[in-house]
């Protein structure tokens, strides 16, 4: 049980590094005119997306799926945290979209927002880590 929990918490944090620095990119992407910035930018919020975020959601799912599964569900199933906090990873894995979704229009040239709208997205994580991990340690509820 502690293997997996440290395994979660590990991909956990990877996946995060990616949310919080994606955007930074997009932000610098946003701010670039010339075609050497863009190409470079477009390669590296590709490979961060595709390389270390999505593979690191991925891999925290499955060990929080295996952890619901295997005891966290007997035991907290009823708790509003549990419930709570299953709902906030719901609303983190909609942001992951549209962060790909933003990937893929600055792939294709087609990015409409300003650099200010991406400084604003990439505060977003960070209301999300505060309260998963409240929820998870502090159990509130």
């Amino acid at each position: 049980m502690l293997w997996l929990k440290a395994l979660h918490l590990i991909f956990m944090v990877t996946w995060f590094a990616g949310l919080f620095y994606l955007p930074r990119l997009f932000v610098y992407h946003a701010m670039s005119s010339d075609d050497i910035s863009n190409e470079r930018f477009k390669i590296m919020e590709r490979k961060l997306f595709f390389g270390i975020m999505t593979p690191g959601m991925i891999v925290t799912f499955i060990f929080g799926i295996w952890m619901l599964a295997d005891y966290a569900w007997a035991l907290y199933g009823q708790s509003g945290w549990l419930h709570a906090k299953l709902a906030l990873l719901l609303l983190l894995l909609v942001y992951h979209v549209f962060c790909g979704i933003w990937l893929f229009d600055f792939k294709h040239d087609r990015n409409r927002r300003s650099h200010v709208y991406y400084r604003w997205m990439n505060e977003v994580p960070v209301l999300f880590l505060v309260g998963i991990v409240i929820l998870a340690v502090v159990k509130p509820f």
